[in-house]
């Protein structure tokens, strides 16, 4: 199977990556990708892009070198109500929306209050993927999570970047596992982000498939391989 986009990158603007866009796009023209979605950092991550940036996205070409790019954020989760940290004025332009837990921007609560953030989150019109819910800092109601994107239409994220022994995230792999075995039960469909923040990363998802495979997940609940299918559960499209 020919996976032909990648949902989740960062380019130079988040402040903890170091490629431009146009790097990131060559990148993925090169790996054979359709579609490249840049999902700056919120602004309350450190080091990362104002509101201006995300409010003047509409001066970027969204085709370069015959990719099609999808100009959005990666918001932070902000707190257990699910607000987060661009406002929905912002939002509403964006190509792509990814909302996530980072550890310097929320303090992991309990499972309840973590699963009780997530689902409130999925209550915003405006958010299209669930990002790395399978952080063990953040522990989460995987059930609970997954048939409230089943409710809401919303996509979760198998987060490539997590899979790596040198992330920081803990048992990854195992909640992976778990989310995929209640999605292939609900018939919940993900996408897999490569997260990539470097341009030689992009549309990296090898550690992504072997969880994949191991979880005997049908590939047709995978979204990265259709354009079509993705622009779905993007509301705007």
């Amino acid at each position: 199977m020919k996976f032909i986009l990648d949902t989740h990158t960062h380019t130079l603007a988040s402040g903890h990556a170091y490629s431009t866009i146009r790097e990131m796009a060559a990148a993925a023209k090169e790996k054979g990708l359709e579609l490249l979605a840049i999902t700056e950092h919120g602004p309350k991550m450190p080091g990362s892009a104002t509101d201006f940036y995300f409010a003047n996205l509409g001066a970027v070409d969204r085709n370069m070198y015959g990719v099609e790019l999808l100009m959005g954020s990666e918001v932070n989760i902000m707190d257990y109500e699910g607000n987060v940290d661009l406002k929905d004025t912002l939002l509403k332009n964006l190509d792509i929306v990814i909302a996530s837990m980072h550890l310097p921007c929320i303090v992991p609560g309990t499972k309840e209050e973590n699963t009780k953030a997530y689902l409130n989150v999925m209550k915003n019109p405006y958010v299209n993927i669930i990002g790395h819910p399978d952080d063990s800092n953040f522990l989460v109601d995987f059930k609970a999570l997954v048939l409230g994107a089943k409710k809401h239409k919303v996509l979760l994220e198998l987060n490539n970047s997590s899979l790596d022994p040198n992330n920081y995230r803990r048992d990854t792999k195992k909640n992976d596992i778990e989310m995929l075995k209640l999605c292939k039960k609900y018939g919940v469909p993900i996408v897999i982000g490569s997260d990539a923040h470097t341009d030689t990363a992009v549309g990296n998802h090898d550690l992504a498939m072997e969880v994949i495979k191991e979880a005997e997940f049908p590939i047709e609940l995978v979204l990265n391989r259709s354009v079509e299918e993705l622009k779905k559960f993007i509301k705007k499209y």
